[in-house]
């Protein structure tokens, strides 16, 4: 059984599953081996948007500490080096899935802690059902909670005094507190939770694809800005490169006549 497994679950949309379910989909070796052939394909331009989900009772519960998965990297000489080569490894898959072109959904059910959480984090829009569960759990651990890009993107998404706490305590949180703090946009009943990523899915995928994919690296990038001035001047030059693709004015002549538009593939 593959630790990772990819389907298209409509055309344009792909669905890759977390498929250690005996583990709660826990990171080992395999996985990582998994999510990084996922996310090559998810690069080549055959998908619209992607959907992120876990088998079983969880979306993932951070890394493997049984000792029975397999390595997440070759040994080296020195232990220390081994386990830093494990940390790149993982702190760059997340990278590459924030940085994908297309819109990622992540469809939380049960634990998503510890790296399971920056899992969902580096997605672009975050769905639970009502027995989804958070937590940056990595200071209960014996660790501190920076990790896997959760001090830079939690407090972006819930705000810095929310994100202080969280990550001060440790703390797991349910699926009703991450919606009133907005770490997730939406909770559903369990048997929901897919069709309710799917809709979201089929409503990004309805857009122009070139619109899409610019509004995704553009928003990544505005976070980063150190100005008004520097975010709108991204604006400026990614709203007029749009304007030489046919889709605006295949908008505005789907308006007049009153049916859908058919954009322009990338």
């Amino acid at each position: 059984m593959a630790a990772v497994e990819l389907d298209t679950l409509e055309p344009g949309i792909a669905r890759v599953t977390l498929n250690r379910p005996e583990k709660l989909n826990a990171i080992d070796g395999a996985l990582l081996d998994g999510v990084d052939a996922a996310l090559d394909e998810l690069e080549s331009g055959a998908h619209r948007v992607a959907i992120l989900t876990g088998a079983g009772r969880g979306f993932c519960a951070g890394a493997d500490l049984s000792g029975t998965g397999a390595p997440w990297v070759k040994p080296a000489k020195a232990p220390f080096k081994t386990s830093y080569d494990g940390q790149v490894r993982l702190a760059d898959q997340l990278t590459r899935l924030y940085e994908l072109p297309i819109p990622v959904i992540a469809a939380v059910h049960g634990a998503a802690v510890g790296g399971g959480l920056a899992y969902a984090l580096h997605c672009d829009i975050r769905i639970g059902s009502e027995a989804a569960r958070f937590g940056s759990v990595f200071i209960k651990a014996g660790f501190s909670s920076l990790d896997m890009g959760t001090s830079y993107l939690l407090p972006k998404i819930v705000g810095a005094g929310v994100a202080r706490e969280l990550m001060l305590t440790g703390r797991i949180i349910d699926a009703a507190e991450a919606l009133r703090i907005h770490l997730v946009h939406q909770v559903v009943p369990a048997d929901e939770l897919l069709e309710a990523a799917l809709r979201k899915a089929r409503e990004i995928a309805a857009n122009n694809a070139y619109g899409v994919w610019q509004t995704k690296t553009g928003l990544n990038v505005a976070l980063d800005a150190s100005s008004l001035r520097h975010a709108k001047e991204l604006e400026n030059r990614t709203q007029i490169l749009t304007g030489f693709t046919n889709n605006p004015a295949e908008a505005a002549m789907a308006l007049r006549e009153k049916r859908q538009p058919v954009w322009d593939d990338l």
